[in-house]
């Protein structure tokens, strides 16, 4: 660990203690800050200087930020923080429903949220002063009506992505209540039954040799009854982190549900590198489970390698998990590093080795998604099913149809388009 040497703080005495109480309100919004960054922050001010806003702000960002998607969060805290002279109204209208008016950008929303609820750190909106009117009466704002919904209702169709922390917290509540039911696959052995659709001829020929040959009766078989694999392979590279970490909470859930159907239940994560922590998910306490699998799983939030991961599972794993009929969920943006042939070899293999291949892909929550990536165009011709898994209610809708042979999500719709 690297030691520090005693601060030379700024000259002005509060200028640190504010800097250490805006990285508590970043970390609280969902940033990776530690003591360090603190400590570094501190100390490029001093050496930046803090006479100018705009200075200020960059040589911040420049010791907090360091991924594309903390951008709008750490802009939102700060404008905030740094004496804004209506910051408190701001985030008493973050926090309060939403209205109609202006039509904004569902990611800098969501970063707003997650700044107010940050710097209110459990405050409620009631309890903030509230904004003077100032008699504009030429604006006309539409309530959303749609905000006196339950809030469960409004949790099935919002984007994980889009979630504030509250809301995340709620919707791995909702999640953890879902199933993913199957339907039993026939085996070819046969098992003795009144009503059968077959005539058992061993047994019946058995019985007629206790009877000294006479045939008094013939026995029927009908076809055994067994249980898929589940197998899930999560992406879990930056891009799909938010979305692996809820989807997480569902798959613990599909792993201890009783009553599922489901033989066994196998997950592995993949970024830079293939990891099974289909052990971890088996512990009931939910929390301890995801906490071992994040232990586990070195390669949390960095690059994407889905072709040489495939290929790492179809050399050591593939014929271990996916025998007996086993139906595979791979859950991944499909933003590929790696060549779009490797690619395909790896996921025509997989898809040769199991009974379906659904894939789960948050990107489809877009009206105008079209294959154009490299590694989209070279996975999708090789999948069963092509759905959507950005929210609740995209899951719940998989639960519905994951039994049924005939559904190809949106997997037609979008190969005309190659």
């Amino acid at each position: 660990m690297a030691e520090y040497a005693p601060l030379d703080l700024p000259d002005d005495p509060k200028l640190a203690q504010n800097i250490i109480h805006f990285a508590r309100a970043l970390r609280k919004a969902g940033l990776p800050i530690g003591p360090g960054r603190v400590i570094d922050a501190i100390r490029a001010v001093q050496a930046a200087g803090f006479t100018e806003k705009q200075d200020f702000y960059w040589t911040l960002h420049a010791c907090f930020v360091n991924r594309p998607e903390h951008r709008i969060i750490f802009a939102q805290v700060f404008r905030l923080y740094w004496r804004d002279p209506r910051f408190m109204e701001h985030m008493m209208a973050m926090m309060l429903p939403a209205v109609r008016g202006v039509q904004e950008d569902r990611a800098a929303q969501a970063g707003e949220k997650r700044a107010a609820e940050a710097l209110l750190d459990g405050v409620q909106p009631d309890d903030l002063p509230q904004p003077e009117d100032e008699g504009d009466e030429g604006t006309q704002i539409e309530v959303d009506a749609s905000m006196t919904m339950s809030s469960e209702e409004k949790l099935r169709t919002l984007d994980f992505e889009q979630m504030s922390t509250d809301e995340i917290a709620q919707a791995k509540r909702m999640l953890a209540r879902l199933s993913l039911p199957v339907k039993p696959l026939a085996s070819r052995r046969l098992q003795a039954a009144v009503k059968g659709a077959r005539v058992d001829r061993a047994r019946t020929l058995r019985a007629s040799m206790r009877q000294g040959g006479e045939l008094h009766a013939i026995s029927q078989a009908r076809r055994r009854e067994r249980w898929p694999n589940l197998v899930v392979l999560c992406d879990i590279s930056g891009s799909m982190s938010q979305y692996s970490r809820v989807i997480l909470h569902f798959l613990h859930a599909v792993s201890n549900a009783k009553g599922a159907g489901w033989a066994k239940v196998h997950a592995f994560t993949f970024g830079t590198r293939l990891t099974n922590i289909t052990r971890h998910l088996r512990q009931r306490d939910v929390d301890a489970a995801l906490a071992a699998a994040g232990a586990e799983a070195q390669d949390w939030e960095g690059g994407t390698r889905i072709g040489t991961c495939l290929h790492a599972f179809n050399r050591d794993w593939s014929r271990r998990v996916l025998g007996q009929g086993a139906v595979v969920l791979l859950i991944t943006d499909g933003l590929d590093r790696d060549g779009p042939d490797a690619l395909s070899h790896e996921m025509k293999r997989l898809h040769l080795s199991t009974r379906r291949l659904i894939w789960l892909n948050p990107l489809l929550r877009w009206e105008g998604f079209a294959p154009r990536a490299q590694g989209i165009a070279a996975m999708l011709p090789h999948v069963d099913s092509f759905r959507a898994g950005h929210s609740i209610a995209s899951l719940e809708e998989l639960a519905g149809v994951i039994s049924r042979r005939d559904d190809s999500g949106d997997k037609a719709r979008l190969m005309a388009m190659l």
